[in-house]
C-alpha cells in the first residue's frame, strides 16, 4: 500500500523506468483490422499501412473490382492475411453478413476503422436534393452505427482493441453548401463520444481522426465526376495525401493499451482553417 502523499509503486516503477513496458508501442503484427470504404482513398491507404505492420486486414466496400486490387497491394505490403467482401453500409443485411464473414475469417476484430462515407453535392439547403442528403446520412451516419453495432461483439475486451472513426474538419466547422455533410460529420463526433462513454471499463478504445483538405476521390464524388472542379479545390495547395492519414491511424492504433487518443485533427500546413487556405497561384 502506498504511503500518504506518495504515488502507488506501479506508477513510480513506470516513471523511473523500472517497468520496461511503459509507453512501449503496442505491437500490431498478428492483429486483425477491419476497414470499411476500403476500395480507395483513406480506406485503401489504411489497408496497406496496417498490412505493412503485419496485420491481417478484412476489407469492405461496394466496388469489388477495386477491392480486389487493394487486397493484392496489402498482400504485397506484408499482410498476415488480406481478404475482402462487398459491403454496403447503407444496408443492414449487408453489414450483418459482413460481420458474420469477419467472424468466420478471423474470429475477432482488434481494430475497426469506420471509414465509409463521403460528400455528395455542394448545394445550399434551399436547392439541395433529397438523394444527396440521404446518401450522406446513410453512409456517414447510419452506416457508422450499423457497422459498429455489428462488429462490436467481435472486439475483445481489455486487449487493446480500437474503434477508430474517420471524421472531418467539417464536423467541427460548418461552411456554405455543406449543411448535410457538416451535420453528419458533427454527428460522427457525437457518436464517437457516446461510444467512449458506453464502452468505458471494457478496455476498448474509441477515437476520431478528422482530416482537413486531402487529395483523394472525395472532391470528384462531391462534384459528380467533374474533374475540373475537383482539381480546382487543390490548386496551388499541397494537400494531405491518403497515406498521411493512414499513418496517423497506425500511430493511434499502436499506442499502449492504457492510452486512448480520443481525437486528432490533421490538416495540411497550407490549411489553417476551413476558410483559410494558402495558395501559391
Amino acid at each position: 500500500m502506498a504511503g500518504k502523499g506518495r504515488s502507488p509503486a506501479w506508477i513510480e516503477d513506470r516513471v523511473s523506468g523500472a517497468d520496461p513496458g511503459f509507453m512501449d508501442a503496442m505491437k500490431l503484427a498478428g492483429r486483425w483490422v477491419v476497414v470499411t470504404g476500403a476500395s480507395s482513398g483513406f480506406g485503401a491507404a489504411a489497408a496497406v499501412a496496417f498490412a505493412r505492420e503485419g496485420c491481417g486486414v478484412l476489407l469492405g466496400a461496394r466496388r469489388e473490382d477495386r477491392l480486389a486490387a487493394v487486397v493484392e497491394e496489402a498482400r504485397a505490403a506484408g499482410a498476415m492475411a488480406a481478404h475482402a467482401r462487398r459491403l454496403d453500409v447503407a444496408d443492414t443485411a449487408s453489414v450483418d453478413a459482413f460481420a458474420g464473414w469477419a467472424r468466420e475469417q478471423a474470429g475477432r476484430v482488434d481494430v475497426l476503422i469506420n471509414n465509409a462515407g463521403g460528400a455528395h453535392g455542394i448545394d445550399p439547403v434551399a436547392t439541395a436534393r433529397d438523394a444527396d442528403w440521404e446518401a450522406m446520412v446513410q453512409s456517414n451516419f447510419l452506416g457508422l452505427l450499423r457497422v459498429t453495432r455489428a462488429v462490436l461483439p467481435l472486439i475483445p475486451h481489455h486487449a487493446g482493441g480500437w474503434i477508430l472513426n474517420v471524421g472531418s474538419v467539417a464536423g467541427r466547422t460548418a461552411y456554405e453548401g455543406g449543411a448535410a455533410y457538416c451535420g453528419v460529420k458533427a454527428g460522427e463526433r457525437s457518436i464517437t463520444k457516446a461510444l467512449r462513454l458506453e464502452l468505458n471499463g471494457t478496455g476498448i478504445r474509441v477515437g476520431s481522426l478528422d482530416p482537413g483538405m486531402a487529395e483523394t476521390e472525395f472532391s470528384e464524388v462531391r462534384f459528380k465526376g467533374d474533374s475540373t472542379r475537383a482539381s480546382a479545390v487543390y490548386a496551388g495547395v499541397e494537400p494531405l495525401q491518403a497515406e498521411d492519414v493512414a499513418e496517423a491511424m497506425v500511430w493511434m492504433a499502436s499506442r499502449p493499451p492504457h492510452v486512448c487518443i480520443d481525437e486528432i485533427l490533421i490538416q495540411p500546413t497550407d490549411q489553417a482553417a476551413v476558410h483559410k487556405v494558402y495558395r501559391r497561384c
